[in-house]
């Protein structure tokens, strides 16, 4: 409950005490009761700041309401699934939307292939990194069908059927491997385990290569990948 200089913090008050009387019976020790026979006296020398820490009633319910106006906080700040309350009416923006928890909160990483054509009628193909882009960018505009989700330069991999340039990237959670007989992989940056993305090879451990028909895209498959959390 305390520091090294004795201070009360208020999100321990709030964890640790319902009431003030609790707050003052932590204070109590057994001994104190058998010398003073009077609960109520031990917790009056315990405000009074004869033993224990000394904090008044009035310090305490302003503790402990700092306390629970930072949980509430904390709590109305956290980050609502972009999905929520969304039409989804094409596979693969229900497919995102069934990923969408499990990759904000760190449970899984999904690489999600992408080929299609730009706004400028080109064709390209990439690997996003799902969790990455979840966390620098909105998806709204992506669940609500304002936007469509295209690979980047700046995803794990781009490549333009036109200039037949393609570009590779590290993300939050891969390390992209091009140097390799069996082709494109991503080594995962938490477990160190290889993603590969070869449809006649196995995706790995803790790994599942799920096709999407989508009537968005002309080509879309889900690469997920499952955390052991420790």
């Amino acid at each position: 409950m305390e520091d090294d200089s004795g201070a009360i913090f208020p999100s321990e008050i709030g964890d640790e005490f319902r009431t003030y009387e609790d707050f003052l019976d932590s204070q109590i020790k057994p001994l104190d009761l058998y010398y003073l026979q009077d609960q109520e006296v031990a917790r009056q020398l315990v405000e009074l700041g004869h033993k224990g820490s000394s904090l008044e009633r009035e310090e305490f319910e302003t503790m402990k309401a700092a306390a629970e106006a930072s949980r509430l906080a904390s709590k109305s700040q956290q980050k609502k699934l972009a999905n929520a309350g969304k039409e989804l009416k094409d596979n693969f923006l229900r497919a995102m939307a069934e990923r969408e928890e499990a990759n904000r909160s760190g449970e899984m990483t999904s690489i999600i292939f992408i080929r299609d054509r730009n706004s400028h009628g080109q064709e390209i193909s990439g690997y996003i990194d799902y969790s990455h882009r979840l966390k620098t960018e909105d998806f709204e505009p992506y669940f609500s069908g304002q936007k469509r989700l295209l690979p980047r330069p700046t995803d794990l991999s781009f490549y333009s059927w036109k200039t037949r340039v393609a570009k590779y990237n590290t993300s939050l959670n891969y390390e992209v491997i091009t140097e390799n007989q069996s082709g494109l992989l991503f080594e995962n940056k938490e477990d160190r385990k290889i993603l590969n993305v070869d449809p006649e090879a196995s995706p790995g451990d803790s790994s599942v290569r799920i096709p999407v028909q989508s009537d968005l895209y002309v080509h879309v498959v889900f690469y997920d990948h499952i955390l052991r959390k420790p």
